[in-house]
């Protein structure tokens, strides 16, 4: 493959995870349109919300790792060259900032459904 298609790439990713990506990609997109509500509406960033949540991240990137495992017929023994491991680690920060991103959101919105207004 001389070329990076979106199609091939949504093919593949379809596969492997088959209907959880549909899941995956409704959860990014509901988590961002929140995140930007929440700022909007907070019009800061709270800085130790987002210590908690990028703590939360780096879990998250460990979690993202153990499903990329399982969902794949490879181990990460079975990584050789520099592409097997800069998908690792893009795995792993992906399921970093995804992580942080959604804490940061649900920490803010549970936070102010408990404030009196």
């Amino acid at each position: 493959m001389k070329e990076m298609d979106l199609m091939v790439l949504l093919a593949v990713f379809q596969e492997m995870l088959g209907a959880w990506l549909w899941i995956l990609i409704g959860l990014a997109v509901a988590g961002t349109a929140a995140l930007v509500l929440l700022l909007l509406r907070e019009r800061t960033v709270v800085s130790r919300r987002l210590v908690q949540s990028e703590l939360l991240g780096l879990l998250g990137g460990v979690v993202a790792l153990v499903v990329m495992a399982k969902v794949s017929s490879s181990g990460f023994t079975d990584a050789g060259g520099p592409a097997d491991w800069f998908l690792i680690a893009s795995v792993y920060g992906l399921g970093l900032v995804s992580t942080t991103v959604l804490a940061y959101t649900v920490l803010g919105w549970v936070k102010r459904s408990g404030q009196a207004s």
